[in-house]
């Protein structure tokens, strides 16, 4: 997987060579093309493997209390899931603009998390504060929504038992600031250079793509994602977008 040095040194060379633009044009092309094409092939028997067990389950219930069997079926979702998120990460650079509220966006986010945990009947206190005055915002309203959902979820995952959680967006000098703040176990010193890489995940059942998708589709908006936390102090996620 490319670090930022290469990445940096790759678009340097396409702004001073247009032959050098076209050919690593076409090979990023083929890359995101070749991820998507095994993704996809490999989804599609792992479906009727799914499907299979499934229907053996529904005919012999006894079936789940043989040896492994819940592991089992833990283990094809988990790959499923791994595919979706992989398949998501290889477009998330690719945006689809519109212009929209960002205050509705954000409250309408709120809500549905809200409606979420009291499902779940947690005891974490979520709160809210957007303003009225956020103005409209023009990017990738599904791939922004993704992101913040994303950053609200890993916070609740953050709190093993009662903590809270604080969602707050500002509006300064054409800055769009959009923050997660959880009193959660927080992130050791030594996993905070490699947060957002792909496929680092210090979650017993994380796939290693949510923070580094969020980071693509926040990059890909001209904006930044940054962390400050201290392990056992919980963690504030600090999204800036241009607007």
């Amino acid at each position: 997987m490319m670090q930022n040095i290469d990445i940096n040194k790759m678009n340097r060379l396409m702004e001073e060579n247009e032959d050098a633009r076209q050919i690593i044009n076409q090979l990023l092309e083929n890359h995101h093309t070749t991820i998507s094409t095994i993704a996809h092939e490999i989804r599609n028997p792992l479906t009727l493997v799914s499907s299979a067990l499934q229907m053996i389950q529904y005919q012999h219930p006894e079936t789940k209390d043989f040896s492994h069997w819940k592991q089992t079926m833990e283990d094809i979702t988990f790959i499923q899931q791994l595919l979706d998120e992989l398949s998501t990460f290889n477009n998330g650079n690719t945006l689809r603009y519109s212009v929209f509220s960002i205050e509705h966006l954000l409250k309408n986010i709120a809500i549905s998390f809200a409606i979420s945990l009291d499902e779940k009947e947690s005891d974490i206190e979520f709160t809210s504060s957007i303003p009225a005055n956020l103005g409209k915002f023009t990017g990738d309203k599904i791939k922004l929504e993704e992101v913040v959902l994303n950053l609200l979820r890993n916070a609740a995952e953050a709190i093993e038992q009662k903590g809270t959680i604080l969602l707050t967006a500002a509006h300064k000098k054409d800055i769009l600031t959009i923050q997660v703040k959880d009193s959660g176990c927080g992130i050791p010193e030594e996993h905070m250079e490699s947060i957002f890489e792909p496929f680092k995940t210090y979650k017993k059942e994380g796939t290693g793509l949510g923070l580094s998708l969020s980071k693509r589709i926040i990059e890909a908006h001209g904006g930044s994602i940054s962390v400050s936390s201290k392990n056992g102090q919980g963690a504030v996620f600090t999204i800036t977008l241009p607007q």
